[in-house]
């Protein structure tokens, strides 16, 4: 990969098990309920996999790349998403500008008409980002092209952008496909975002994954009110079930803590509130919990603010003052946040951190020797 320099004793912690995976696949389907294509579609709208009653549209793609490098992002570890698009509909998320430039991308090629891309655009730019998901078929090919960039000892974050374990994947099983191929790496740290209880399903398959790699599941979840959940997070699980979810990971053996983001100013931030949360996730049996202040994207604003003004019509002013200038929160709130949430982590047995600075930080680096490949892991 242009830019990218791996040493010799770095090299890809998956370039020999990605070759025996990619024989085996050539020999086997992938587990996907759906047919193989030889070549892609050529309009989107011939790529149709599903809608649903409420209008939601399914929408098949083949993607060439699916690792997103931190030189791309800016960040200091590698994302992978499944999907594009979200159901869940949060209306903090800061995802929508990915959707968009996925449209405007397929409207430049031809992929869409005019009328087709205002379909998948909506109204506002952002409203299609919940109604028309991009499922990213046939990826475990391209996925293991991608690895032999990764050097070991590198993070992977699964679901940055979007939920790996939103309802289509119940279906589609493009995350479990993905995760049954990094069990055949070493050597890696993943992390995994989502607010589903459907990661259960693969508990064993985490399991497996952090037999040779460290692996830290975390769970998203900003309130433990259920009511007000609703109202920020328009289909997401309950506050409970992704409980209950945690606790079942934490018995599997699977490393798996909470991570509360955003932390909403005036909405989600006050010490009850927050301290009602902890203890929640203390007796699901967290392993860790992460926090972080609102981040206010252009992207989100025009999702999240009406929805301020009509729930919180006194924290509007509030809101603008704060963010008229910047997408962080302001760095005395944000210091003032870290505090209370080291103070909060401290009452219930849970190590600090530095918020969302270093949640995907590998807790160990690899020694030389285990720099060294064993082939293809059975």
């Amino acid at each position: 990969m242009p830019g990218l320099r791996i040493s010799p004793a770095a090299s890809s912690a998956c370039n020999v098990a990605g070759r025996a995976v990619a024989n085996r696949a050539d020999r086997r389907p992938l587990e996907l309920p759906l047919a193989v294509t030889a070549q892609p579609p050529n309009r989107l709208s011939d790529a149709v996999l599903d809608e649903r009653l409420r209008g939601t549209r399914f929408v098949s793609i083949t993607p060439q790349r699916v690792l997103n490098s931190p030189a791309s992002t800016g960040m200091d570890y590698w994302s992978l998403n499944p999907y594009v698009g979200c159901e869940f509909g949060c209306s903090y998320c800061y995802a929508r500008y990915t959707h968009r430039y996925v449209v405007e991308r397929a409207h430049d090629a031809g992929k869409l008409t005019d009328a087709e891309f205002a379909d998948y655009r909506g109204e506002h730019g952002w409203e299609a980002f919940e109604r028309r998901i991009f499922v990213k078929e046939q990826i475990v090919g391209a996925l293991a092209a991608d690895l032999k960039h990764v050097p070991l000892g590198e993070t992977i974050v699964i679901g940055t952008a979007t939920d790996p374990y939103q309802p289509a994947e119940r279906r589609f099983r493009i995350t479990r496909a993905v995760l049954q191929h990094l069990t055949r790496c070493e050597g890696l740290s993943f992390g995994i975002i989502t607010k589903s209880p459907l990661i259960t399903r693969d508990a064993e398959l985490l399991v497996k994954l952090q037999q040779r790699n460290e692996v830290q599941v975390h769970i998203s979840l900003i309130t433990a009110d259920a009511r007000l959940a609703r109202t920020l997070e328009a289909r997401s699980p309950i506050p409970a079930a992704r409980l209950r979810a945690l606790r079942k990971l934490i018995d599997a053996g699977v490393n798996a803590g909470l991570i509360v983001a955003p932390v909403l100013p005036g909405i989600t931030d006050d010490l009850p509130h927050l301290d009602a949360l902890f203890a929640a996730a203390k007796a699901a049996g967290a392993r860790f919990i992460h926090a972080g202040a609102l981040r206010l994207y252009a992207a989100v604003r025009d999702r999240f603010m009406p929805l301020i003004a009509e729930h919180f019509p006194d924290l509007v002013a509030r809101y603008e003052r704060a963010y008229a200038r910047q997408a962080g929160a302001p760095r005395e709130y944000a210091r003032a946040l870290a505090r209370r949430v080291q103070r909060l982590q401290k009452k219930h047995g849970f190590a600090k951190n530095d918020g969302m600075m270093d949640r995907y930080r590998p807790s160990r680096v690899p020694t030389q020797g285990e720099l060294e490949l064993r082939g293809s892991l059975p």
